[in-house]
């Protein structure tokens, strides 16, 4: 175990230490001698010379402790290599504690945020595994043993095997875990365009990029008022074909979870942070946008004609289209267990030290209780 101090400047402190020497003195001089009569007449001689002498020396010793580590506590003392090597044993939610066989000299935790012990109900939140994986590896020492316990099919798993700085003990256990379905983006997103008048030569290609993915583009909500929002309320994405900005109306509609496409002449609503989202193969911007909310705002930076943006006649364009259009699909958090054991050979973390702080200012607590009881018990003189 090594001892450190985080914060060492805070040992000038100890320079307090003077201070109840300095008030012992002090108070001490309070005592004048008093001329008695009868004495008056004696012979007088010289007076011994006095040394320094300290009354009250268990309270005074305990004065200067209390400061001493106050001083300590200010300068943040830290303990490393305290920690115990006791085994870890962790469990997934979904398993059963009392049908395992665990160790009885092992520390067991659920395998969620916090890492609760065993003895508490099990979460019923969804994790995610793989994070707390990771967050558990680098949390605990290098020596410390670690054991996994899991089901058969894992929930919470993310896009590769997870890669921890040691070599665990993963044991998969028959026993069947709630799955959590996924939800899926549809395959087609359901579009609504509104247009200005003057923004009718682009329609015809958006017509057709729309019939590319599917039949129902015949059935396209297209209205040349720009005032309108979606009537259908599947309806979750919208083609903003006009100049100037959106109405409020339609800005709260795509605050609530839409997804606007704007035109060129129209400027990105407050709140929104654009980022390149398309670009042509010279690498120039073609669309530009971000979140607003729960919703998204895009933007077309060129007009959507031929000789503006040539894309529009590639075959391509139908296909970017409708990615931009889509929800993000969720990425798959399904995986066999079997499959899924963690690698060795990562990167090791130092160990967590251990804070000592709440320890000396319950030590400074009990100490300032003695002695103000050693300074104010009855029959005791007038000394400090």
């Amino acid at each position: 175990m090594n001892f450190a101090l985080l914060l060492p400047a805070a040992l000038a402190a100890l320079a307090a230490l003077l201070l109840p020497l300095l008030i012992h003195l002090a108070r001490r001089s309070e005592q004048r001698p008093t001329d008695f009569a009868a004495l008056r007449w004696l012979r007088h001689k010289p007076r011994p010379r006095h040394r320094i002498r300290f009354d009250e020396r268990w309270l005074l010793l305990l004065r200067l402790l209390l400061l001493a580590l106050l001083a300590l506590w200010l300068a943040r003392p830290v303990m490393y290599g305290a920690a115990t090597a006791r085994p870890w044993v962790a469990v997934a939610p979904g398993l059963d504690p009392r049908t395992l066989r665990l160790p009885p000299d092992a520390r067991a935790h659920w395998l969620a945020p916090g890492f609760p012990k065993i003895d508490t109900p099990s979460p019923t939140q969804p994790v995610a595994l793989a994070s707390l994986l990771r967050e558990l590896d680098a949390t605990l020492p290098t020596d410390v043993p670690l054991r996994v316990l899991v089901p058969a099919q894992l929930t919470g798993a993310d896009g590769e095997r997870p890669l921890l700085s040691r070599k665990i003990e993963w044991q998969v256990v028959a026993a069947a875990a709630p799955v959590t379905p996924v939800a899926r983006a549809p395959a087609v997103p359901k579009l609504a365009i509104r247009y200005a008048t003057e923004r009718a030569p682009s329609l015809p290609y958006l017509r057709a990029a729309v019939s590319s993915w599917s039949p129902q583009g015949a059935a396209l909500d297209v209205a040349a008022t720009t005032s309108v929002a979606p009537g259908d309320p599947g309806t979750r994405s919208l083609l903003w074909l006009a100049p100037g900005a959106l109405p409020a109306p339609l800005l709260e509609w795509v605050g609530a979870g839409g997804s606007v496409l704007l035109d060129a002449g129209a400027p990105l609503p407050a709140g929104a942070s654009p980022a390149p989202l398309w670009r042509d193969a010279d690498g120039a911007v073609l669309v530009e946008g971000g979140r607003y909310r729960d919703g998204r705002v895009l933007r077309f930076t060129r007009a959507l004609t031929p000789q503006a943006m040539p894309v529009l006649l590639e075959p391509e364009f139908p296909r970017r289209l409708r990615e931009l259009l889509s929800a993000p699909t969720p990425a798959p958090t399904l995986a066999l267990a079997s499959d899924y054991a963690p690698r060795s050979g990562g990167p090791a973390y130092p160990a967590p030290a251990r804070d000592l702080q709440p320890w000396l200012a319950l030590l400074i607590g009990l100490l300032f209780a003695l002695e103000r009881w050693l300074a104010c018990r009855p029959g005791r003189g007038t000394t400090p």
